[in-house]
């Protein structure tokens, strides 16, 4: 499987430092790495299963604006999705409900993750529409537990959820699904989505499913980089178009999307208009002297332990 990692403040040996975390918890939230962590056991399990035909692009900012689609998998079968969530305990999805259970007790959870991968698929999908690539099925969203210790009742959700001892299963479902794409395909538009080139030429849009339906006597790669070039002609990409609405519509539900929703991560930040923020906020500026702080008392209790240890 080819892996694409776009994630923010890594390395290219998958390394975070400790400035570049408290970077990112400042930015994305308190739970972004160990949303990380949760990813890398679930790509890990995904990789052994899949081999050539399959390219995942991990924590993608979508180019011009501040949507970061956690896991986008492309396969043989479709576009998916994924959400991994590093949470533990007990939780039922029932339809486009996404409760926590406690002491026998169901209640609606603070941030409904279904809800949550259901509004990255839709915003990816229009993301490519934007683009005009037209796939023959809409973008899966997928939630997925890495923790053994999160239970989730499931009856009819509106996303597909996978748990942790499942992410294998699922893995085989995909392969063994109908063939829509070829390699090729899969791999240009992997490359279509991490990077788009607009055109200012105008032309014909030819439908996604015709790479599926290409001749043998054809050559793939090149009638995959035809399709592609004419979607560039077609319609120049636009960041500006991705700030459509989201809180006055959500996937199978017709409720605006509650205000507590908003909290990001980098694995999950929700689709919103196009903002930018300069600086840092009086809370984030305390969060981060206090983070040093602590740093610098752990240091020195080190020195002082190896200073009268000699």
């Amino acid at each position: 499987m080819k892996i694409i990692d776009k994630t923010p403040f890594q390395t290219e040996k998958g390394e975070i430092s400790l400035l570049d975390r408290v970077q990112g918890t400042l930015k994305y939230g308190f739970s972004w790495y160990a949303e990380l962590e949760a990813q890398n056991i679930v790509i890990d399990q995904l990789n052994r299963v899949f081999e050539k035909g399959f390219v995942l692009i991990r924590n993608l900012t979508l180019p011009g604006s501040d949507i970061v689609e956690p896991i986008i998998l492309i396969g043989q079968g479709g576009v998916y999705v994924i959400y991994v969530t590093h949470l533990r305990g007990f939780y039922e999805a029932k339809g486009d409900q996404w409760n926590v259970v406690s002491n026998g007790r169901s209640q609606g959870a603070p941030i409904n993750l279904m809800n949550r991968v259901a509004l990255l698929a839709r915003a990816l999908g229009r993301y490519l529409q934007i683009q005009k690539i037209d796939l023959p099925l809409q973008v899966e969203p997928v939630l997925i537990a890495a923790n053994p210790g999160m239970h989730i009742d499931s009856t009819r959700p509106a996303v597909r959820v996978v748990q942790s001892d499942a992410v294998k299963q699922f893995a085989a479902s995909l392969l063994q699904g109908k063939p829509i794409f070829t390699t090729e395909y899969i791999y240009n538009l992997a490359d279509r989505i991490v990077a788009p080139q607009p055109k200012s030429e105008s032309g014909p849009q030819p439908a996604a499913q015709e790479m599926a339906a290409a001749s043998p006597a054809e050559n793939p790669a090149a009638r995959a980089q035809a399709i592609f070039s004419a979607a560039e002609q077609a319609h120049p990409f636009n960041p500006a178009d991705l700030s459509f609405a989201t809180q006055d519509e959500s996937v199978q539900q017709p409720q605006a999307v509650p205000q507590n929703l908003r909290e990001s991560s980098p694995a999950q930040p929700l689709p919103r208009p196009v903002t930018k923020q300069r600086g840092l906020s009086p809370m984030q500026l305390v969060l981060l002297v206090f983070i040093v702080l602590v740093e610098f008392c752990i240091l020195a209790g080190f020195g002082y332990l190896i200073f009268f240890s000699k």
